[in-house]
């Protein structure tokens, strides 16, 4: 209805010699007897063209060529918004080509090919994915396929850092581990990894190696080892919630590459690096910041900003037109560092969109918990997908907006009723396949040309405006990168169908009306499947 209505009004305005003053905007009217778009656009030009509004609304109303068979109506509201009423045709019309789509219903072209990496998760080898790691993997999975159906070619990319004082702890862990087999009594390094995947690590070294290992000094075969087997434990856990990626960039390469050292060099070119207190510094000031930044320690070790600079510079260089950044909000300081990297060296930073999402809790009876079995304090992803399941898993860290906090109860992930907005799209789907079924065992024709204008019960109505509405949605989610309207969209869509099924039987006597009806079922169904796979849930069945 939108790209219908953007076409006619964008010619009505040229016809007027109006096109350019304003964007146009369409909005669903609060109340339903409004019509069903409403735009502000007569407003936002009148004061530009010194007419009053409502002049201006009647100009363009008269201006408009639009085929009677689709509008019904267009009317004059308030200080001049047009109200713009569909006919039931253009609904019917609508609902054939959801039909015709089917599994592509819903695509857009908004990407045009544009070449997309989308960067997530991005954890460092030394540790299991824990509850932030996955709404990360959920957010940056979703949008990569909300992306995709909007036209975008992405690239979903890992980036981790095998090297450094982390991956160094890693290995000192393991080491004290593996000696405390002989020795209850060796410590543990200073800050040192606690979780109980440290112990399972030695103790395989253990089973592997015996006492060949006690007391060396190299640890790198105790890193290289508990490397290995956290990144297989990492893509095994991704892989339990359908996520895998296209690249995995070690930061290493950016050293190995000399990468780091030709920023720092193209910096200094431009004025904006500078040696203090044997340091170097990054001359932040100059590009509207509060203060520079370091980025070489006194040390010789690069600051995190560094490496950050260097890995966006090498996406540029790789042709990405479009650059997503998921970050938890531990990152919200380093942003605009990088960010000003990036314009220093030349490069668009508004290509680059960065997606801060907010902590996750677990509650259970409004109590927050803490369910981790193999770990210090931290809740692992393996355990919520056992605890719950990967559907639920996917679906309650995407549902609400990611720069909100995330409160994920447990007790409503795992009920089985409408109460779980999961359960209720998947029960919404299954029960239009149980319908289908039962049409086809009572020799109703479900493949067949059906005669949609028999479809004028208000619910039918309704719910052909919703479905309709799919490709709309996907274009909000692409633009604004929020995956949850997605969500508010298809249980919109489910709660729609219940309305319809509860006014409306299905399979009636009436054979036309049946057929109809059955399309109507069939198209829901199709949305809700697309839906649902965007998001990387099942659509079942049954159930």
């Amino acid at each position: 209805m939108k790209k219908y209505l953007n076409e006619k009004l964008e010619a009505a305005l040229k016809l007027l010699g109006y096109f350019g003053s304003a964007a146009l905007t369409f909005e669903h009217p609060k109340n339903p007897e409004h019509g069903d778009f409403t735009t502000n656009i007569a407003m936002m030009i009148s004061k530009q063209l010194k007419k009053n509004p409502r002049q201006v609304a009647s100009e363009i109303i008269n201006a408009l060529n639009v085929d009677s068979s689709f509008v019904d109506k267009i009317d004059i509201a308030g200080p001049g918004f047009l109200n713009f009423h569909f006919t039931p045709k253009f609904f019917s019309y609508r609902l054939h080509e959801i039909l015709k789509a089917g599994g592509e219903y819903g695509r857009v072209r908004l990407g045009e090919g544009k070449k997309t990496q989308v960067e997530f998760v991005s954890a460092n080898p030394t540790g299991l994915l824990h509850l932030g790691h996955g709404r990360q993997a959920a957010i940056g999975d979703t949008i990569s396929n909300i992306l995709t159906w909007a036209g975008y070619r992405v690239t979903r990319e890992y980036y981790f850092n095998n090297a450094g004082r982390q991956m160094r702890m890693l290995a000192d862990s393991v080491y004290a581990r593996y000696m405390q087999i002989f020795d209850e009594s060796f410590p543990m390094p200073e800050d040192g990894y606690m979780g109980g995947y440290i112990k399972e690590i030695a103790q395989k070294i253990f089973n592997e190696k015996k006492d060949s290992l006690k007391g060396v000094e190299d640890k790198t075969y105790f890193k290289e080892y508990a490397e290995a087997f956290l990144f297989k434990k990492i893509k095994e856990t991704l892989n339990k919630i359908g996520v895998k990626f296209d690249v995995f960039f070690n930061e290493d390469s950016l050293y190995s590459s000399g990468a780091i050292n030709e920023v720092i060099e193209e910096f200094r070119k431009k004025g904006l690096a500078y040696d203090l207190d044997g340091a170097v510094w990054f001359k932040t000031t100059a590009l509207g910041l509060d203060q520079d930044r370091v980025i070489v320690k006194s040390t010789g070790e690069p600051t995190y900003r560094l490496p950050d600079i260097a890995y966006h510079r090498n996406k540029f260089m790789r042709g990405f037109e479009l650059i997503v950044d998921i970050f938890g909000s531990d990152h919200v300081a380093t942003v605009p560092d990088v960010l000003a990297g990036i314009k220093a060296l030349g490069y668009d930073q508004s290509k680059v969109r960065v997606l801060i999402h907010q902590f996750v809790t677990l509650t259970r009876g409004g109590e927050q918990v803490k369910m981790s079995k193999r770990t210090a304090d931290v809740v692992t992803l393996d355990d919520l997908i056992e605890e719950v399941g990967k559907d639920v898993v996917r679906y309650f860290l995407v549902m609400r907006s990611v720069s909100s906090h995330l409160e994920f109860d447990l007790e409503l992930a795992k009920e089985q009723s409408d109460k779980n907005p999961v359960y209720y799209l998947q029960y919404a789907h299954a029960r239009i396949a149980s319908i289908l079924r039962f049409a086809e065992s009572e020799g109703a024709d479900v493949t067949g040309s059906p005669d949609l204008s028999l479809l004028q019960h208000e619910s039918e109505v309704s719910l052909m405006k919703m479905l309709i509405d799919f490709p709309n949605v996907i274009l909000l989610c692409a633009v604004m990168l929020e995956p949850h309207h997605l969500c508010d969209y298809l249980h919109d869509v489910a709660t729609e169908f219940h309305q319809f099924y509860h006014h409306c039987r299905v399979v009636t006597e009436n054979k036309e009306v049946s057929k109809a009806r059955l399309a109507l079922s069939l198209a829901t169904k199709t949305v809700l499947a697309n839906g649902l796979g965007i998001l990387g849930i099942t659509a079942p069945e049954k159930m």
